[in-house]
């Protein structure tokens, strides 16, 4: 089994920036926007990472909290042409990097690890798949989560706006009534990795 190491949370430090407030007021807002995309550059591609830590030996996701409700895992939409793996780096910065542009050279680089799952939204709906449905030619999005490794310690700076909750896969797996059908799917997606937990210094 590959293996995958694990540090505790106590091992990271949470600041806060300005706020990152979402692009659409609504989800019908936001497939809007993806069909006008749609229309200009053809299929979006998305990007998330599975940040993972552990507390008292089990492993525990790091999660954004919006408006004590919506969790979701850090990422966003590529531009055209952009690498998956280095695009997702530069989401990271932007998401939970310092403040400052300036600041994420003397940070310790992200290291994006194996794709996890590919999920398609095959029209645009709220609905995505672990697959691309018989009857679709042509998906409009694309998403991929990325097992992203920490280091063994990392200052994350959180948007004003939201929170970081480390959520334990027990949680997680078969809650797909809180979390939704790809965040609960994170469990069996980690299940192939045998983990090395180390201790707080």
């Amino acid at each position: 089994m590959p293996e995958v190491t694990l540090y505790p949370l106590e091992n990271y430090t949470f600041g806060t920036k300005d706020a990152q407030l979402e692009e659409d007021p609504s989800v019908a807002a936001r497939l809007k926007r993806l069909e006008n995309d749609y229309d200009a550059h053809g299929m979006r591609r998305m990007v998330e990472a599975v940040l993972v830590v552990h507390q008292h030996n089990h492993p525990h996701v790091l999660m954004l909290q919006i408006a004590n409700a919506f969790f979701k895992l850090p990422g966003h939409y590529l531009q055209p042409g952009v690498d998956e793996r280095e695009g997702l780096k530069q989401i990271l910065n932007e998401r939970l990097g310092p403040a400052d542009p300036k600041d994420w050279a003397q940070e310790p680089d992200w290291e994006v690890k194996d794709c996890l799952s590919t999920w398609w939204r095959p029209n645009f709906e709220s609905y995505m798949y672990p697959y691309i449905p018989a009857h679709i030619t042509k998906p409009k999005e694309k998403k991929m989560l990325f097992l992203v490794q920490l280091p063994p310690q990392k200052v994350l700076f959180v948007p004003k706006n939201m929170k970081v909750l480390a959520v334990p896969l027990f949680e997680l797996y078969d809650n797909s009534t809180r979390y939704g059908a790809q965040l609960s799917a994170i469990p069996h997606l980690l299940s192939r990795y045998d983990f090395d937990y180390k201790q707080p210094q």
